[in-house]
């Protein structure tokens, strides 16, 4: 490990994109840390608005831009930051959110005490239209859960089974710990980048402290790439995760999580595609499709159930008798409506 005359306690990696209106505020928030020293690395991903200029605008010597030769998204502009930071942790910040003043301190003590390579914590959650914060997870539960292991955290990160789930945590990690294990975010997803990290990091041998106190303010906007699921998302992330069982063995109860994630990823494409052959008025490929994964129907809600079916008709029926005839009881069909 290479050292350093002043090493910062903690390396902020912040990722940016057309950030204008909020990185300042972002890195405003890393800067106020109390009782920990730090370091603020922004990566402007090719921003077309004034992002650069505000973040070299900002008189600290604390705070140091990397500008990117071409856009390559949140997982390749991470890296580029991993690669340069000098902090003994590395806290990761969306350029649009924020960090409340004690949240490494109280991270880094936690994850001390726990002798944890890796500590996450509670979310406050700002609606879109501002106003008061909502935390995320219950304080309880958290508190139950002074440790999270691998079946957790991938058990937790089951598509449509919650709001939101520990994929939605911002882990601090150990920067030794990373190098050790060669750990990167993978730079084929723009979704669930985060998620693998961590499960990789877990399945390596990591001990991931939790702090039941919230520190990290997720700030929800229109049009924030998490909150837009596509089918090109859902196959990068199933490829991932067959990368990540050909890499790492899982115990059993790790195992059984990930099938369960597995079987909801393609679950997921399947609404995905109902939802899209509903759009085109497409009885055939609806038919198809339900049939084929008859679950993903459970998750069809009002008003698009309405419009499904309108368009099915006697469809509709038919296809609730082809369910029923492969050994369903009737009762289960009223779930779908």
């Amino acid at each position: 490990m290479s050292t350093f005359v002043h090493q910062p306690d903690v390396s902020f990696v912040i990722a940016a994109y057309n950030a204008e209106d909020t990185i300042e505020r972002a890195i405003a928030s890393a800067l106020a840390q109390i009782g920990v020293t730090m370091e603020v690395i922004v990566i402007d991903d090719c921003s077309t608005d004034g992002t650069r200029e505000r973040v070299r605008a900002l008189a600290d010597d604390r705070v140091r831009l990397i500008v990117q030769e071409r856009n390559g998204g949140p997982a390749v502009a991470r890296n580029a930051g991993l690669l340069v930071a000098r902090g003994r942790w590395i806290a990761i910040l969306d350029a649009d959110d924020t960090v409340y003043p004690a949240r490494l301190l109280m991270m880094l003590e936690r994850a001390e005490a726990a002798e944890a390579q890796i500590v996450v914590d509670n979310i406050d959650v700002i609606p879109i239209e501002g106003g008061k914060p909502q935390t995320m997870f219950p304080r309880e539960e958290l508190t139950r859960r002074p440790l999270m292991t691998l079946a957790d955290f991938i058990g937790s990160n089951v598509i449509f089974r919650s709001t939101f789930n520990f994929g939605y945590m911002k882990p601090v990690y150990e920067r030794d710990f990373l190098e050790r294990h060669g750990l990167l975010f993978d730079e084929t997803l723009r979704i669930g980048e985060d998620y693998l990290l961590l499960a990789s990091a877990l399945a390596s041998g990591g001990e991931c402290a939790i702090m039941p106190d919230v520190g990290y303010v997720y700030h929800l906007r229109q049009g924030s790439i998490s909150r837009v699921l596509e089918q090109h998302h859902l196959d990068a992330m199933l490829a991932s995760d067959r990368a990540f069982l050909s890499r790492y063995t899982l115990d059993e109860k790790a195992m059984a999580a990930q099938r369960r994630r597995t079987r909801s990823l393609v679950e997921a494409g399947a609404f995905l595609t109902l939802v899209e052959d509903i759009k085109k008025g497409s009885v055939r490929g609806f038919l198809k499709t339900a049939i084929g994964n008859p679950r993903a129907l459970r998750h069809l809600r009002m008003p698009i159930a309405v419009r499904m079916r309108r368009l099915l008709g006697n469809g509709w029926r038919q296809l609730k008798s082809d369910r029923i005839g492969r050994g369903r009881p009737r009762e289960r069909t009223k779930e779908w409506i």
